[in-house]
Protein backbone atom coordinates (compact mmCIF):
# COMPACT_ATOMS: atom_id res chain seq x y z
CA UNK A 1 0.00 0.00 0.00
CA UNK A 2 1.28 3.47 -0.87
CA UNK A 3 0.71 6.74 0.99
CA UNK A 4 -1.36 8.25 -1.82
CA UNK A 5 -3.90 5.41 -1.57
CA UNK A 6 -5.62 6.91 1.47
CA UNK A 7 -9.04 6.92 -0.27
CA UNK A 8 -8.84 3.16 -0.79
CA UNK A 9 -7.70 2.70 2.82
CA UNK A 10 -10.68 4.73 4.04
CA UNK A 11 -13.20 2.88 1.86
CA UNK A 12 -11.96 -0.56 2.92
CA UNK A 13 -11.91 0.41 6.61
CA UNK A 14 -15.47 1.72 6.42
CA UNK A 15 -16.56 -1.54 4.73
CA UNK A 16 -14.86 -3.50 7.53
CA UNK A 17 -16.67 -1.48 10.18
CA UNK A 18 -20.03 -2.28 8.52
CA UNK A 19 -19.36 -6.04 8.72
CA UNK A 20 -21.74 -7.85 11.12
CA UNK A 21 -18.82 -9.01 13.32
CA UNK A 22 -17.17 -5.57 13.43
CA UNK A 23 -18.08 -5.04 17.12
CA UNK A 24 -16.12 -8.21 17.95
CA UNK A 25 -13.20 -7.46 15.64
CA UNK A 26 -12.46 -3.74 15.85
CA UNK A 27 -12.00 -1.10 18.54
CA UNK A 28 -13.65 1.51 16.31
CA UNK A 29 -17.13 2.24 14.99
CA UNK A 30 -18.35 3.04 11.52
CA UNK A 31 -19.84 6.35 12.70
CA UNK A 32 -16.59 7.54 14.29
CA UNK A 33 -14.46 6.48 11.31
CA UNK A 34 -16.80 8.02 8.72
CA UNK A 35 -16.69 11.37 10.54
CA UNK A 36 -12.87 11.63 10.48
CA UNK A 37 -11.37 14.28 8.17
CA UNK A 38 -9.22 13.61 5.11
CA UNK A 39 -6.10 14.62 7.08
CA UNK A 40 -6.66 11.70 9.47
CA UNK A 41 -6.82 9.19 6.60
CA UNK A 42 -3.75 10.64 4.91
CA UNK A 43 -1.75 10.41 8.15
CA UNK A 44 -3.00 6.90 8.97
CA UNK A 45 -2.14 5.70 5.49
CA UNK A 46 1.31 7.31 5.57
CA UNK A 47 2.20 5.60 8.86
CA UNK A 48 1.61 2.12 7.41
CA UNK A 49 2.61 2.69 3.78
CA UNK A 50 5.40 1.06 1.84
CA UNK A 51 8.71 2.33 3.18
CA UNK A 52 7.46 2.95 6.74
CA UNK A 53 9.69 1.60 9.52
CA UNK A 54 6.95 1.61 12.18
CA UNK A 55 4.30 -0.42 10.43
CA UNK A 56 3.05 -1.86 7.18
CA UNK A 57 -0.44 -2.27 5.80
CA UNK A 58 -0.77 -5.12 3.34
CA UNK A 59 -3.74 -5.23 0.96
CA UNK A 60 -5.28 -7.86 -1.30
CA UNK A 61 -6.40 -6.52 -4.66
CA UNK A 62 -8.88 -8.36 -6.91
CA UNK A 63 -8.19 -8.72 -10.65
CA UNK A 64 -10.57 -5.80 -11.30
CA UNK A 65 -8.45 -3.52 -9.05
CA UNK A 66 -10.87 -3.49 -6.12
CA UNK A 67 -9.30 -3.79 -2.66
CA UNK A 68 -10.77 -6.89 -1.02
CA UNK A 69 -8.77 -7.23 2.18
CA UNK A 70 -6.16 -5.80 4.47
CA UNK A 71 -4.03 -6.33 7.57
CA UNK A 72 -1.69 -3.90 9.32
CA UNK A 73 1.48 -4.88 11.20
CA UNK A 74 2.56 -2.38 13.87
CA UNK A 75 6.13 -2.52 15.18
CA UNK A 76 6.36 -2.79 18.97
CA UNK A 77 9.81 -2.29 20.51
CA UNK A 78 11.13 -4.29 23.42
CA UNK A 79 10.87 -2.40 26.70
CA UNK A 80 8.57 0.36 25.35
CA UNK A 81 4.91 0.65 26.33
CA UNK A 82 2.60 -0.42 23.50
CA UNK A 83 -1.10 -0.86 22.77
CA UNK A 84 -3.07 -1.98 25.84
CA UNK A 85 -0.35 -0.69 28.18
CA UNK A 86 1.89 -3.71 27.79
CA UNK A 87 5.70 -3.64 27.65
CA UNK A 88 6.99 -6.39 25.34
CA UNK A 89 9.98 -8.50 26.34
CA UNK A 90 11.09 -8.85 22.69
CA UNK A 91 10.80 -6.74 19.55
CA UNK A 92 7.53 -7.79 17.94
CA UNK A 93 4.79 -6.76 15.57
CA UNK A 94 1.10 -6.56 16.40
CA UNK A 95 -1.35 -7.38 13.62
CA UNK A 96 -4.49 -5.24 13.62
CA UNK A 97 -7.34 -4.38 11.28
CA UNK A 98 -7.59 -7.85 9.72
CA UNK A 99 -10.46 -7.77 7.23
CA UNK A 100 -11.54 -9.56 4.06
CA UNK A 101 -14.68 -8.69 2.11
CA UNK A 102 -17.26 -11.51 2.23
CA UNK A 103 -16.97 -12.26 -1.51
CA UNK A 104 -13.21 -12.88 -1.11
CA UNK A 105 -13.46 -15.25 1.87
CA UNK A 106 -12.79 -18.96 1.77
CA UNK A 107 -10.09 -19.04 -0.90
CA UNK A 108 -6.95 -18.56 1.16
CA UNK A 109 -6.60 -14.81 0.59
CA UNK A 110 -6.80 -14.01 4.30
CA UNK A 111 -3.97 -16.43 5.12
CA UNK A 112 -1.85 -14.91 2.35
CA UNK A 113 -2.46 -11.45 3.82
CA UNK A 114 -1.42 -12.64 7.27
CA UNK A 115 1.69 -14.35 5.90
CA UNK A 116 2.64 -11.20 3.96
CA UNK A 117 2.47 -9.22 7.21
CA UNK A 118 4.54 -11.89 8.96
CA UNK A 119 7.08 -11.90 6.11
CA UNK A 120 7.43 -8.12 6.45
CA UNK A 121 7.94 -8.55 10.19
CA UNK A 122 10.66 -11.18 9.71
CA UNK A 123 12.35 -9.05 7.03
CA UNK A 124 13.15 -6.23 9.44
CA UNK A 125 16.84 -6.01 10.31
CA UNK A 126 16.68 -3.33 13.00
CA UNK A 127 15.04 -4.37 15.13
CA UNK A 128 14.94 -8.11 14.53
CA UNK A 129 11.34 -9.08 15.24
CA UNK A 130 11.06 -12.22 17.36
CA UNK A 131 7.28 -12.51 17.63
CA UNK A 132 4.12 -11.54 15.75
CA UNK A 133 0.92 -11.28 17.76
CA UNK A 134 -2.74 -10.39 17.44
CA UNK A 135 -5.85 -10.45 19.59
CA UNK A 136 -9.18 -12.11 18.88
CA UNK A 137 -12.46 -11.75 20.77
CA UNK A 138 -13.35 -15.03 22.46
CA UNK A 139 -16.67 -15.08 20.57
CA UNK A 140 -15.11 -14.51 17.15
CA UNK A 141 -14.73 -18.20 16.25
CA UNK A 142 -14.33 -17.51 12.52
CA UNK A 143 -11.30 -15.28 13.12
CA UNK A 144 -9.77 -17.67 15.66
CA UNK A 145 -10.03 -20.53 13.14
CA UNK A 146 -8.34 -18.39 10.48
CA UNK A 147 -5.46 -17.53 12.79
CA UNK A 148 -4.94 -21.17 13.72
CA UNK A 149 -4.92 -22.17 10.03
CA UNK A 150 -2.30 -19.48 9.44
CA UNK A 151 -0.05 -21.07 12.13
CA UNK A 152 -0.79 -18.69 15.00
CA UNK A 153 -1.22 -20.31 18.42
CA UNK A 154 -2.81 -19.01 21.62
CA UNK A 155 -0.16 -17.50 23.90
CA UNK A 156 -2.26 -17.90 27.04
CA UNK A 157 -2.52 -14.13 27.55
CA UNK A 158 -5.93 -12.46 27.62
CA UNK A 159 -7.30 -8.95 27.91
CA UNK A 160 -10.70 -8.02 29.35
CA UNK A 161 -13.15 -6.57 26.84
CA UNK A 162 -14.29 -3.11 27.93
CA UNK A 163 -17.99 -3.03 28.75
CA UNK A 164 -18.35 -6.83 28.69
CA UNK A 165 -17.69 -8.22 32.18
CA UNK A 166 -16.09 -11.66 32.13
CA UNK A 167 -15.38 -11.53 28.38
CA UNK A 168 -11.81 -11.52 27.02
CA UNK A 169 -9.74 -11.11 23.91
CA UNK A 170 -7.21 -13.89 23.50
CA UNK A 171 -3.70 -13.23 22.27
CA UNK A 172 -2.42 -15.43 19.43
CA UNK A 173 1.23 -15.45 18.46
CA UNK A 174 3.77 -16.74 16.02
CA UNK A 175 7.38 -17.02 17.14
CA UNK A 176 10.21 -16.31 14.72
CA UNK A 177 11.54 -19.54 13.26
CA UNK A 178 15.24 -20.27 13.70
CA UNK A 179 17.36 -22.87 11.99
CA UNK A 180 20.22 -22.55 14.44
CA UNK A 181 21.06 -20.74 17.66
CA UNK A 182 21.99 -17.11 17.15
CA UNK A 183 20.12 -16.80 13.84
CA UNK A 184 19.45 -13.18 12.92
CA UNK A 185 18.27 -13.50 9.30
CA UNK A 186 14.73 -13.44 7.92
CA UNK A 187 12.97 -16.81 7.86
CA UNK A 188 15.85 -18.41 9.74
CA UNK A 189 18.39 -18.25 6.89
Amino acid sequence: MRAEEWREVRELRLAALRDPVAPLAFLDSYEAAAARPESYWRERTGRAAEGSRTGRQVVAVAPDGRWVGSVTALLERRGEEVLFGEVPEVDQTHLVGVYLRPEARGGGVARKLLWAAVDWSWSLREPVVRRVRLYVHERNARAAALYRKAAFVPSGRTLPVAGEPGVVEEEYEMRRPAVCAGDEGPLGW
